[in-house]
């Protein structure tokens, strides 16, 4: 797979400005780290730790 570049980013950034808008991107991009933190935070949960057991190492 080939490095993205500046102009890579650029266009995808442009893309997503277009399809969602500038208002709602702060929001996508928030729902969208939320989830994935929610999803880490599952996956933990079924391999038996906890968030606080993490945070000793």
């Amino acid at each position: 797979m080939p490095n993205i570049g500046m102009t890579e980013l650029a266009v995808i950034l442009g893309i997503a400005v277009l399809i969602f808008g500038a208002k709602r991107l702060p929001e996508a991009a928030r729902g969208l780290g939320q989830s994935f933190n929610a999803f880490k935070t599952g996956l933990k949960d079924v391999a038996g730790e906890t968030p606080a057991e993490d945070k000793k190492i």
